[in-house]
């Protein structure tokens, strides 16, 4: 982003980034809502493969940081 992009950003009020946001979302809950199983599903093979890879890349104590969150959550 642009340093000008970032200025604004940083100026702006809690009340208009929530509404920057809120559309944001809406606008990707229409894109979901329209798009077809196909494409879905590549999108969601997509996100696993970057968590693979973000996992991949971790280190040993952000993969026992992980590890442990998960050992508590099944409890």
């Amino acid at each position: 982003m642009t340093q000008r992009g970032q200025r604004t950003r940083a100026e702006e009020t809690d009340e208009h980034r929530n509404s920057r946001l809120a559309v944001m979302g809406q606008r990707c809950q229409q894109r979901r809502a329209a798009e077809t199983e196909e494409q879905r599903n590549s999108r969601l093979a997509i996100m696993a493969q970057r968590g693979q890879e973000r996992k991949a890349v971790g280190t040993d104590e952000q993969r026992n940081s992980r590890l442990s969150a998960m050992q508590e959550n099944a409890v």
